[in-house]
């Protein structure tokens, strides 16, 4: 996911997510505010950039450990790409569902000018995350 961020970046010359934002939103929850009508325009919190890379990484480790709970450690030993895209692609729901609404960019970036794009930005990002967790599972199999 980091890697498509890169070349997100790079090549198509398109910002991907900055984690500080994630930062932020998390930074406010100990007020109790969950939700905001732009996160942009929610106040910085310290360390956010640190906590939205660390919450990032805390994610993506639950998911692959839902990984290997639906399919088994079997699953790690010889993996094969559809649980991988099953949970990978799936995750998607997070940022559709709880954490774009959330940054008050609606359900699946519906707010956005170009909420298509959005969606779509979205799909590759955890479409390259579970492509992640096949070749990080075929890479320790091989090992």
């Amino acid at each position: 996911m980091d890697l498509w961020g890169w070349i997100q970046k790079r090549v198509f010359h398109a910002p991907p997510l900055d984690y500080a934002l994630v930062g932020r939103w998390i930074g406010h929850f100990p007020q109790g505010q969950f939700r905001h009508d732009s996160i942009m325009a929610a106040s910085p919190v310290g360390g956010e950039r640190a906590w939205g890379w660390i919450a990032h990484y805390v994610i993506g480790i639950v998911f692959a450990v839902l990984l290997v709970s639906l399919w088994g450690l079997e699953w790690v030993q010889g993996p094969t790409l559809a649980p991988a895209l099953a949970v990978g692609v799936g995750s998607v729901v997070i940022p559709f569902f709880i954490m774009q609404p959330a940054f008050g960019i609606g359900i699946a970036g519906s707010r956005t000018p170009k909420p298509t794009i959005t969606r779509l930005k979205s799909l590759a990002a955890h479409l390259s995350f579970a492509i992640g967790l096949y070749l990080a599972a075929k890479t320790w199999a091989v090992l």
